[in-house]
Formats: structure tokens, C-alpha cells, sequence
């Protein structure tokens, strides 16, 4: 699958390491499948298991969708937790926002300074406004919903809004403890200290072939030899839909650009990341080196001819849509880069977790949504879990089984 076109912003940034190409067989306990951020954070909390384990990317390092990421970090974020209640119940939606939280505090405490350098992670706060004077009550109601339940959200008013912005909208929610991070550079630095752990690590290895039995799991590459494995993890992102078709996933396409050096010339408040009610949604956000990532303008394809045919319509579009909130950028930017990129979603909202009766020994990451890199913190320290201790207490909430879980056991 193609992943991604047009020019990406983060591999200029970085320079990452090469890893050899698999070329005998080996055995281990767990064989990774993917490099991006999923696979970079199962290698990274399975690096400190003493398990046996392995990482193959068909590709070089980290560039499938990892690389067309924007990198917000966010506790909050497709799904309102309003929403999430109303689906799962009131102690599974609140877990799952905090668990989203946890994440966030998880890389911020624990996983970034085990790493090499930071990976521009910065703790940072997010705005999000109301799209339209209509969705007020929508962010009174989840102000009152996530203040409650301790989170950590202020809530500004128009007045306040225009005080700190060039914008002027009708209310705004502030979350903090967000945080932004170059999602490349992340993944890469992940691998290389797992790598420094013991961890093996393959690219250009694809796989084209495989034996999945209970008894015996082995993968077959395209230059001929093999891998047993004891547990797989499939942390293949999108393409894991042309392994395992999961009803509850939707492929869509999604555009993004990286602004010219501009950014502190916006009035722009506390360097905020910025999203708005409707649905699909536009964000924006600021770059180390004073860009402006903007992005969104969603379409409902999976065609890669038509995803890549709107990349320089989108281009534009994103433009004057960044021109509307700050006009004062108007006739000083431009898009230096500018991609477009296929983006999952699940029908419920929630990242998932596939398990398949005919791939026993298997574990799909699936963390798809607006939120992925969070979601792969959370949901590679779960299946950590399920591979070395046979349980995780989260695990029901985000197995592909659920039904809306109205309870969950923590």
C-alpha cells in the first residue's frame, strides 16, 4: 500500500540510523512487524522483557505513516469523552481518556529521557473551539463532563479567546498536559535504544509468506529465509487491512502542509496546538524550527490515485484556511511542504487491539485514530502485558471483541 504522497516535513528533520537487511533465519519469542510508532513502542517496552525479540520493516525505518504524522499528542481528542460515555458507559469512557492522559505523562516521565535525545517532545496545552456558535453547549456540557472527573481543562470565553489569538470564536476548551513531538525522530530513537537492548532489527524485510499454527508460527521472507517466532505482533498500521479486514475500521485520506519559518510572526497564544469542533476537523500546531503544521480537510477515499490527486488543491485550501485564523500571515507564507496521507478511524471511536482465530499467536496494533501515537503507547504496554503475563486489566476495553462495554475491570 502507499502510504503517503507529496513532499513530508519530518524527513528533513532527521537523519535516522540504517539497519541491515535480513539475510538467515533466526528464531525469538516475538517477532515485530512494522517500524513506525507502534512498533517502535511495542520494541521499546518488550526491549526491558528479556524476552528474545525481533523488528522487521519492510521498508526503511519508520517511513510508512509514521512519517506523514503531525505529531499531537493529545488526552482528548476524536472522541469527546461526552461521547464516549454515551457509548461505553461512564467508567470505560472516563478510563479510556485517562489512560490517554497516562500515556502522555508516561513519555513525558519515563520513555523520553531514556532516549538518546529528545525528539522535540514538548509538554504543551491545546485549543479547542467552537466551530460554530451552535457547538457552545456541546463544550459547556464536555467542560462540565472532563472538569468532574479531574482532568485537567480551563474554559475560555469569546472574549478571552480574541485576547490571545487573531481569532475570534464563540468558546474554547483548553486541555493541558497535551504534548507535541516529532513522530519520526520518536520512533527512530525508540528502535535505536531498543536496539541497544538487544533488540534485532531488519529493514527492507518483507514478509511474503507465513505458517501460523498454534504449535508453530513461522514467517517467510521475500529473499528467502525464515523466521519462528513464538508471538507476532502486526504493528503494520493501515496495511493491516489487507492482512485482517476489521469491520469496525474505515480507511480515509488526509492532508497536511508545513509552513515556511513563519510561525512566531502569528498571534498565537502559549504556542497552543489548535482543533475545532466539527467533524472532520482542521489542527494546527508549531514546529522547532517555527513552522506551522496545519492539516485535515479529510476525505472519505481509500483510491490512491485520488488522494494524490488533491494534494495541491488541499495545499491551498489549508493556506487560506490558516489565513482565516491569522491574517496577518497573509502574503508572507507559503507551504514548503505539503502530503497527503491514508488515515484510519474505527466506527466506535476507540483504538483496537485484533485478535483472529486464524492467526493464533497474533496480535493486531491497530491505533488508529486522530491520537495514534498515543494510542501506541497505550496499547503496546497492553499486549507487553498479554505476552508475558497473560493478562492486562484494560485489555477488554479495547479488544476488536467489545460491544460497547457499559463496565470494565481495572
Amino acid at each position: 500500500m502507499d502510504l503517503k504522497a507529496g513532499k513530508v516535513f519530518w524527513k528533513d528533520t532527521f537523519k535516522g540510523r540504517e539497519y541491515p537487511v535480513l539475510e538467515e533465519d533466526i528464531s525469538c519469542d516475538v517477532c515485530i512487524v512494522g517500524s513506525g510508532s507502534s512498533g517502535a513502542h511495542c520494541a521499546h517496552f518488550l526491549a526491558e522483557t528479556g524476552l528474545n525479540v525481533v523488528l522487521i520493516d519492510k521498508r526503511d525505518i519508520s517511513e510508512g505513516s509514521t512519517i506523514a504524522n503531525t505529531g499531537l499528542l493529545q488526552y482528548s481528542n476524536d472522541k469527546t469523552l461526552t461521547s464516549l460515555i454515551h457509548s461505553f458507559g461512564e467508567e470505560a469512557g472516563t478510563r479510556h481518556v485517562q489512560l490517554c492522559l497516562d500515556a502522555i505523562r508516561t513519555l513525558e516521565k519515563k520513555v523520553v529521557p531514556t532516549l538518546e535525545e529528545n525528539p522535540n517532545f514538548k509538554i504543551r496545552k491545546s485549543l479547542y473551539y467552537a466551530s460554530s456558535p451552535d457547538d457552545v453547549s456541546l463544550l459547556k456540557e464536555e467542560y462540565e463532563n472532563l472538569k468532574s472527573r479531574n482532568f485537567p481543562v480551563e474554559y475560555y470565553t469569546e472574549k478571552e479567546i480574541g485576547e490571545k489569538f487573531s481569532f475570534s470564536k464563540s468558546a474554547a476548551l483548553v486541555t493541558g498536559n497535551d504534548a507535541e513531538i516529532n513522530p519520526y525522530k520518536h520512533a527512530h530513537f525508540l528502535i535505536e535504544n531498543a536496539f541497544n537492548k538487544g533488540v534485532r532489527v531488519f529493514s527492507h524485510t518483507k514478509i511474503n509468506g507465513k505458517v501460523l499454527k498454534e504449535d508453530q508460527t513461522m514467517l517467510f521472507t521475500e529473499r528467502g529465509h525464515t523466521i519462528r517466532a513464538q508471538k507476532v505482533i502486526f504493528a503494520t498500521g493501515y496495511e493491516a487491512q489487507e492482512e485482517v479486514r476489521d469491520k469496525n475500521a474505515v480507511i480515509l485520506s488526509s492532508y497536511a502542509i508545513a509552513t515556511n519559518p513563519i510561525a512566531d510572526h502569528a498571534k498565537w497564544h502559549d504556542d497552543m496546538m489548535i482543533w475545532e469542533t466539527a467533524r472532520p476537523y482542521l489542527y494546527a500546531r508549531k514546529t522547532a524550527d517555527n513552522r506551522i503544521i496545519i492539516g485535515g480537510l479529510d476525505e472519505s477515499t481509500g483510491f490512491i490515485e485520488k488522494r494524490n490527486s488533491m494534494i495541491i488543491n488541499k495545499r491551498d485550501e489549508l493556506l487560506k484556511e490558516l489565513v482565516n485564523l491569522f491574517p496577518e500571515l497573509r502574503n508572507e507564507i507559503k507551504a514548503d511542504y505539503a502530503w497527503g496521507a491514508f488515515f484510519g478511524e474505527t466506527h466506535d471511536g476507540l483504538p483496537t487491539i485484533g485478535l483472529y482465530p486464524d492467526h493464533p499467536n497474533c496480535y493486531f496494533l491497530l491505533g488508529y485514530g486522530g491520537n495514534g501515537t498515543v494510542y501506541s503507547v497505550i496499547l503496546s504496554q497492553i499486549i507487553r502485558d498479554l505476552i508475558t503475563k497473560g493478562a492486562h486489566p484494560d485489555s477488554d476495553l479495547y479488544l476488536k471483541e467489545r460491544n460497547a462495554p457499559k463496565r470494565i475491570s481495572h
